[in-house]
């Protein structure tokens, strides 16, 4: 197994997953540019490096599959990936790089069960689409695009739940 880690990733991530979280930050009248450069770090970082991979090894993992069962399982596989578990991970980051300490706590893991059930229909669209109609090469560009617009969702979610 080869671990990709590109430099086109690298600043898919960065830019993609700072603007998405930009805009949340402007909408939620919270930001700060200690937030901006922590979100394009961890998306030039951890994200250009785990999702771009793990979406190689749903390749790999359905490479025997033809027909319905390889797009349920490609499918099914990503929106298991982006479970809450990720989500909680995600506002954590959110809440380390705006030094708002006081803000993590167990709730964040509470938020993003509910921010993941509620957003199931959505998630299972768009993870379908970049699963199984977007070709390898471009699918973390796509899912970091839809993840930019979930960071809005995301950190909105945090106020409606």
């Amino acid at each position: 197994m080869t671990i990709k880690y590109t430099k086109r990733n690298i600043l898919r991530g960065a830019i993609v997953y700072s603007l998405g979280d930009l805009v949340a930050a402007l909408l939620l009248h919270q930001f700060s540019w200690m937030r901006l450069v922590g979100m394009a770090v961890i998306g030039a970082t951890i994200y250009a490096l785990e999702i771009p991979n793990y979406f190689a090894w749903i390749d790999r993992k359905t490479a025997n599959l033809s027909g319905l069962k390889l797009t349920i399982k490609k499918t099914l596989l990503a929106v298991l990936y982006f479970n809450p578990l990720w989500i909680a991970r995600h506002l954590l980051f959110i809440k380390l790089v705006s030094e708002d300490y006081d803000a993590i706590s167990w709730n964040l893991l509470h938020i993003a069960w509910l921010s993941f059930l509620v957003n199931i229909p959505i998630s299972a669209i768009a993870n379908y689409i970049i699963q199984n109609k977007i070709k390898l090469d471009w699918r973390f560009l796509a899912s970091a695009i839809f993840s930019g617009l979930m960071a809005i969702y995301y950190a909105l979610g945090e106020v409606i739940f």
